[in-house]
This record gives structure tokens, sequence and C-alpha cells, in this order.
């Protein structure tokens, strides 16, 4: 994503920040300069930077920031990440919203990175979902992928998943298959809840298949009679507990919506000094 796109991406959150403009800056001088350290108080992956730059380039292209640490670097309690300088207007009217992209795009890659860590030297790749902050999709599924972990689909329009109820639309596992082998040629996968329909699933060839709450058992029988015929992916109450167990089935990938739906924003903090 070019810089120009990142700076389109943060726009309407500044507009929603400053409205009007921001009234409590204009009581410092316009010419006054400060200094600033954005710090973390807790560990965490580092993620975000452009995000973060692109805000104050917005504000003001005069803005100085740099970092101490590399995207994707994990980053220790109490470490500075970058400095700043510049106007004291720019960095206070910025402040909030440089840091709420930052923390949350930090937060999303160190929950990747857990997850990612979880599973290491099985074979299974975790995958992100929809269920993302609204707004943030494209920068949280980048955070994912930062934090060592995988994007499903985008959005609806760069892949296929067959769910119960267009299962029941269609009239058919094999029907919806087909029909939407007809209407595109982007990967089609669908869902299943049994046996019975994983083995109609099979009998279908999609692209893959989701094993949606499994137990253990069903889906070391499910990767058994697929045999390695499809890609599958497990889905449906699966945490840090419990990953490695259902990575250990075989199967080939597990999807997990907490990645992006459940993350705690990390606890970032900005210190000015006004300069002169």
């Amino acid at each position: 994503m070019t810089d120009q796109l990142k700076i389109a991406e943060i726009k309407p959150f500044l507009e929603e920040d400053m409205g009007s403009g921001d009234i409590t800056a204009a009581i410092i001088p316009e010419t006054m300069t400060a200094e600033a350290e954005v710090m973390t108080r807790e560990n965490m992956v580092l993620c975000g930077q452009a995000w973060f730059d692109a805000v104050f380039k917005y504000l003001d292209a005069n803005v100085s920031i740099s970092w101490l640490a590399a995207e994707g670097d994990m980053v220790s309690k109490d470490a500075i990440l970058c400095k700043l300088s510049g106007s004291a207007r720019s960095l206070l009217t910025g402040e909030r919203t440089a840091l709420n992209i930052l923390q949350t795009l930090c937060a999303t890659a160190t929950v990747a990175r857990q997850y990612a860590d979880a599973v290491s030297g099985t074979g299974c790749k975790v995958l992100d979902t929809r269920k993302t902050i609204p707004g943030l999709r494209k920068a949280q599924k980048y955070a994912v992928a930062c934090g060592g972990c995988y994007n499903h689909r985008i959005g609806l329009y760069d892949g296929v998943l067959i769910k119960e109820n267009h299962i029941i639309a269609a009239g058919s596992i094999a029907k919806a298959i087909r029909l939407a082998r007809e209407l595109t040629s982007v990967p089609v996968e669908v869902e299943v809840e049994s046996m019975q329909e994983l083995a109609e699933a099979i009998a279908a060839k999609p692209d893959r298949i989701m094993l949606d709450n499994f137990s253990l058992e069903d889906m070391a029988a499910a990767v058994k009679l697929n045999s390695g015929a499809i890609e599958l992916e497990a889905s449906g109450n699966i945490d840090l507990e419990n990953i490695r167990v259902v990575a250990e089935t075989g199967v080939n990938y597990i999807s997990i919506g907490a990645l992006t739906k459940n993350v705690r924003a990390i606890d970032l903090s900005m210190r000015i000094k006004l300069v002169h």
C-alpha cells in the first residue's frame, strides 16, 4: 500500500476526531515546536508504522519521525518505539488518532504471533477471518501477516465461502459448489458440519473444506477420509489452549476470528516535551 493510499485510509479517522478543528491545540502558539517519544507499557509486536506516519504526514509534512525498532519486531515493556519532532500543535492534534491505530495494529500482530508460535512445527497455518474492526480490514489483515499468521479472503469479492444458509438456498452442497464454479474463477470453499456433509463436499471437489465445530476425533477422521485430496480448514471453539492439538490432527488451516475481533489495545503512551 502506497503512502497516498495509507493517507486516504487514515483521513476519515482524523476527520472524525478533529471535526471543524482542534480547538484545544489552538491555545498553543503556532510557532512552538516540540519533541515526543512513544513508549509501550507491555511486551508486544510492533506493527503499523506506516499508518502512524501517515497521520502526521497528512497533518504536517514537516513532522519528523524516527523509529527505534523495525516493523514486526518483538518489543519489550517500557521500550521507546519512536521519536517525533515538529510543530507542537501538529503533534498534539495527531497524537490520539496515531496511537489509536498503532495500539490496535500492534495488538493484532501480537495476538497473531502468539497463535503462530502455538502451531510452530506442525505445518498448519493460522488464518484470520472477516471479523475485523470496521474501517481497518486491510490494516488488520496486514497486522495478522506481520505477526506470522495468514490471511483468509479479504472480503466477499475475492473468495467463495459457502455456508449453511447458502447450501439451503442452493439446494445442496454439490449444487452450491457447481453454481459457484460457473459464476467465478476465485477459490471456492464450503463449510460442513458433519462427516456426511464432508463426504458430499469431497465428492463435489471444492478448493477447500471448512470443518465447523468438529471434535478432535472427527477432525482426525476427516483428515483420514480426505486423504490429502482437498485442503481442510478447522474452525470454531479454537483458542490458544487447544490450537496445537487441533493442528496436530493434520488439518491444513485453522481460522481464528479472535485474531482481529477480540484484540485488546496495547498500552502505549506519547510523552511530549516543548522545545520553544
